[in-house]
């Protein structure tokens, strides 16, 4: 497989005069990158990620300051969980990945645990692919501790550290994610599930491309091992995670990022997300860049409660989630939605607008068998 492709010069340089000529890059990571994948169609999001723009930095610059991000004490909690599942060399997590994925395979005992240690990220990347050669030539089981992986992105690589990658006795690779939220007889929360495996995803395609630079390639299990707390005790237990709609779906929108230069050729020239900027001035360049806001943003970015103030002043219906985007088809603001409810605009002959004239008028017939006052719109649909 050919290295990463590097990003031209002359998109470097604009990608660095957005930022500011002084602010360096934040690097991605897996979290925001699984972001991405959940909410393809901000091109808000895109273009300051692959700008390497601070978007916690610049929402407090927009008088919006973000709330996202992990507790100190779930920080805590998670690594220590995290100690105990990987304690005497790892023995309890390989056996959760024998028991849960492969469990016709010999027992993981006496496996090899390698040391990644290197300089920078480059050499760790380096040494965490040579273990895993070396892992998979020996054919036993093998566990690599936090290794270090390269993806490429928007033409550059981003280096990414997945919690555990085993080796498996036939020569196969499985993503380990270890979480500190519960699982309940044998059920974690559905939201942080997915949010773990469009993680996984992540780390599961730069595991791919270190594959495919081995000869014959080896295969990268498409089910993934999350590993959380059983019940209510710090007893790990696992369950295994099919992450493939959420690696096509990550592998779309890194395929859509490279492509942040025509993002940014759209903008008006002298535009910058410097944090030093004047206020009006940051929102306005923020603003020349689309968004698609949803509740769900909240627990996945920085900028959610500005685009979301942004999104309410314009009485977007994504304010109102996903779904209900979903269903109002063409109607994209309040006021269309209530409009056709109340049938002073829209096409009758519009499935969506039928249903929303229905439901306004059975509305309007409740509240009048119930004695109380129906607006004048509705009242008007009722006769």
């Amino acid at each position: 497989m050919p290295p990463p492709r590097k990003q031209g010069t002359a998109l470097r340089r604009q990608l660095a005069e957005l930022r500011g000529p002084e602010v360096p890059p934040k690097a991605l990571d897996a979290r925001a990158l699984a972001a991405l994948a959940a909410n393809p169609g901000c091109e808000r999001r895109a273009l300051l990620d692959g700008a390497g723009v601070n978007k916690a930095v610049l929402a407090d610059a927009l008088g919006s300051p973000s709330a996202f991000g992990q507790s100190q004490f779930a920080f805590m909690r998670g690594n220590a969980f995290e100690a105990r599942v990987k304690a005497d060399g790892g023995a309890e997590l390989l056996r959760l990945v024998h028991e849960t994925l492969d469990p016709g395979a010999e027992p993981p005992a006496g496996a090899s645990v390698p040391d990644l240690a290197a300089v920078g990220p480059e050499g760790r990347a380096a040494r965490t692919a040579l273990a895993l050669k070396e892992a998979t030539d020996a054919g036993g089981w093998a566990l690599l501790d936090h290794p270090m992986l390269a993806l490429d992105v928007a033409g550059s690589p981003t280096f990414l550290e997945p919690d555990a990658v085993v080796v498996h006795p036939d020569g196969t690779w499985t993503v380990v994610e270890i979480k500190s939220f519960p699982m309940l007889d044998g059920s974690a929360d559905p939201a942080k599930v997915g949010a773990a495996a469009r993680q996984s995803a992540v780390y599961v395609l730069a595991l791919e491309e270190v594959a495919a630079r081995l000869d014959p390639a080896p295969a990268v299990h498409h089910r993934v091992l999350l590993v959380c707390p059983k019940d209510f005790t710090n007893l790990p237990t696992a369950a295994a995670v099919d992450i493939r709609k959420q690696r096509a779906v990550t592998r779309r929108q890194l395929t859509r990022l490279t492509r942040i230069e025509d993002i940014a050729r759209s903008l008006p020239e002298g535009t910058c997300f410097a944090p030093d900027l004047p206020r009006a001035e940051l929102t306005t360049a923020v603003e020349a860049l689309s968004a698609t806001y949803a509740p769900e943003c909240l627990s996945a970015c920085e900028l959610a409660f500005h685009c979301r103030a942004r999104s309410r002043a314009d009485g977007a219906v994504t304010s109102l989630g996903r779904a209900a985007r979903a269903e109002l088809g063409g109607l994209t603001t309040v006021e269309d939605v209530l409009a056709a409810a109340h049938g002073t605009a829209g096409d009758p002959d519009d499935p969506t607008v039928a249903a929303l004239r229905r439901a306004a008028e059975l509305r309007a017939e409740a509240l009048a068998a119930a004695g109380a006052p129906v607006p004048a719109a509705e009242g008007a649909m009722c006769h």
